[in-house]
Order: structure tokens, then C-alpha cells, then sequence
């Protein structure tokens, strides 16, 4: 049975995945109250209750949320054990489910094609370290997931997402090739076209976020987007944008002599190399549980329109596009 009138406690909320998972709950009548620090920007309806804590101070810093109830939370921005825990034991007996947002990178062997949920994680951080850089993040996150399993049992879900995409993104990874593309003119498009893409939108992640609290739905779940081949969604985005654009394929070997990778060329990753795995991650139980997909038009187009007047963080810059697009013509 679907429950209606929730009242739902998100951990975030204020930013890009947390804004969207509030907005998703509150278009369905939901009650909906946030937890942050009031250090960023808040655009969310006066509807919704604000709460302030830092997670950073473990349980101390959770005293905004004693003595209070809710029907479930969603917890958008555990990263280190020590948010986690704290805000795991605190609310113990005061929601009966817990929604974790994850990550794909908990996967030891992300080379596996495709990655599903069984597979094989890699080993957990301590419940000391706090410290989240590219080598500790994956690992962080198996820890908050085992922490929030022992703690909630059959009333926890945890969420996977891949690479998550879609308007208000502050990373700028998927965003870099919708502006690019848009600009128009000759650009770099990494490999030759048969490498694959593969993201989620946002709000995707946030209906289906939605529907496991409406349905009380346990589990674990890997939530990824269509994949398409780069060629694909080249011709994607250029169908968004309307643009005049034409991409010039840059071989791998290339890209590596100029030194060029995954933090110049976001979400490219070559479909043999050791992440191949991340561009071919297995959605198909979280479908079967109600997770919709959004065409990949849409996901390109909405976040054109967004990042058109929003200032997005910089990646690959113009003049070593061009010394890449220069080596490739000379070899």
C-alpha cells in the first residue's frame, strides 16, 4: 500500500540531489523537513522545515533533532563514518526508514561489465578516518553502509547512484560537455566514439527515492541511467543544444602523451580500463522496484537551459583543447 502524507527528514537538501529529492517530495504532499549547517544557499519553499546542525560534530551537533519524529529519513550527505554513525543511533527509534545515498565506487572490481548490486566491495575504511579524497571515498561509503545496515536492519535502503546529472549540478562533470558541445565550433571528443556514457538524472534518483519511501521498499539498489555510446551522446547533446558543433575523436594514446584524463575530460572512461565498469552499471532491480528513466534528451536539454546562466566549473580549457587537437592532426 502507497503511503501517503509522509513526513520525511533529508540529511541536505538544500543542493543539487538533496533539492531535488525534497522537491519530488513535497509535489506529492509530503511533509518535508532539512537538516544543514545554513552555510549555503537555500531556494526551498518556505513550506519546508529547516533545521541546523553540523554532522561534523557527531552527535553533538544532532541536538536539533531530539525529541523529534518523522516516517523516514534520507540521507544525502553522509560521507565519513562519524556523520554517519551519529546520525544513524540518533534516529534509531525516530524514523522507521532509513534511505543512505551511496555511490557506485563502493565496487572493488569496476571493470566487471556490468557492475550489479552482489558484486564484490571494497574494503571498508575505519570508522576513524574523516579525511574524503579520491582514494578514501569509495571506501568511506562501504563504511556508512555497513553502519547504517547494523543499525537499521530490514529498515534500511541504500542507494547507488552513478554519476549523477541533471540542473544545479556543482560538479560541472556532465555539465563541461553540454557547454562545450553548445559553444559550437571543432571540440575534443575523447577515444573514438565507442567508449560509453552512462549517468543518472537527478530527478530520476529523487522519484525513485520517493517511491521506496511511499512503498517501504528495503534494500540495495544500483540506480544508472541509459547507456549510450559516446557517439550517441555526442549526437545527443547536439540535437539539446542545436548547436554547430563538430567533434574531433582523439585517440586514447594521445590524450594520455598530452597528459589529459578523467579531471580534464569528465565522465570519460574508456570501456576496457580499470572503471570501464562504472559506464555499464546494472539498473535493472531498481527498475523492477519503480525506477523510471528520463529520455537522455531531456537530461541534456534541462541542463543546458539551467547552466546557460550559471557559472560552471572549468575542466579542460580551450588552449589545451587545442594543443590536443594540434598532436592528434599531426600524428
Amino acid at each position: 500500500m502507497t503511503k501517503q502524507g509522509l513526513k520525511v527528514l533529508v540529511l541536505g537538501g538544500t543542493q543539487f540531489l538533496g533539492r531535488h529529492i525534497v522537491e519530488a517530495l513535497l509535489a506529492a504532499g509530503h511533509q518535508v523537513s532539512v537538516l544543514t549547517r545554513g552555510r549555503t544557499p537555500d531556494e526551498l519553499p518556505d513550506t519546508v522545515e529547516r533545521l541546523k546542525g553540523d554532522r561534523n560534530e557527531g552527535a553533538a551537533g544532532l541536538t536539533a533533532l531530539a525529541e523529534c519524529t518523522w516516517d523516514a529519513c534520507v540521507d544525502v550527505s553522509g560521507y565519513t563514518p562519524r556523520q554517519v554513525r551519529a546520525s544513524a543511533e540518533t534516529l534509531r527509534d525516530a524514523v522507521h526508514r532509513y534511505v543512505f545515498i551511496s555511490t557506485g565506487s563502493v565496487y572493488a572490481e569496476q571493470n566487471r561489465h556490468p557492475i550489479r548490486e552482489d558484486d564484490p566491495l571494497l574494503p571498508a575504511a575505519a570508522e576513524d578516518v574523516t579525511e574524503v579524497t579520491g582514494e578514501t571515498y569509495g571506501p568511506l561509503k562501504v563504511t556508512c553502509e555497513r553502519i547504517v545496515g547494523e543499525v537499521f536492519g530490514s529498515r534500511a535502503t541504500i542507494l547507488r547512484p552513478q554519476i549523477v546529472a541533471g540542473p544545479f549540478d556543482p560538479t560541472g562533470r556532465y555539465t563541461y560537455w553540454i557547454d562545450r558541445i553548445a559553444a559550437g565550433g571543432d571540440f575534443l571528443a575523447p577515444g573514438d566514439g565507442t567508449d560509453f556514457v552512462q549517468v543518472i538524472d537527478a530527478r530520476d534518483l529523487a522519484r525513485f527515492v520517493r517511491t521506496v519511501l511511499e512503498e517501504d521498499v528495503p534494500g540495495v539498489f544500483n540506480l544508472a541511467g541509459p547507456r549510450l555510446s559516446w557517439r550517441e551522446f555526442v549526437d545527443v547533446v547536439q540535437e539539446a543544444t542545436g548547436a554547430d558543433a563538430r567533434p574531433v575523436w582523439v585517440d586514447a594514446e594521445t590524450l594520455e602523451a598530452q597528459g589529459l584524463g578523467w579531471h580534464d575530460l569528465p565522465v570519460w572512461l574508456p570501456v576496457g580500463s580499470e572503471q570501464g565498469g562504472l559506464m555499464d552499471m546494472s539498473s535493472e532491480r531498481a527498475r523492477a522496484a519503480g525506477l523510471t528513466l528520463s529520455d537522455p534528451l531531456t537530461t541534456a536539454r534541462d541542463t543546458g537551459d539551467w547552466s546557460a546562466g550559471t557559472p560552471q566549473k572549468s575542466f579542460l580549457t580551450r588552449e589545451r583543447e587545442a594543443e590536443a587537437l594540434a598532436a592528434q592532426q599531426d600524428g
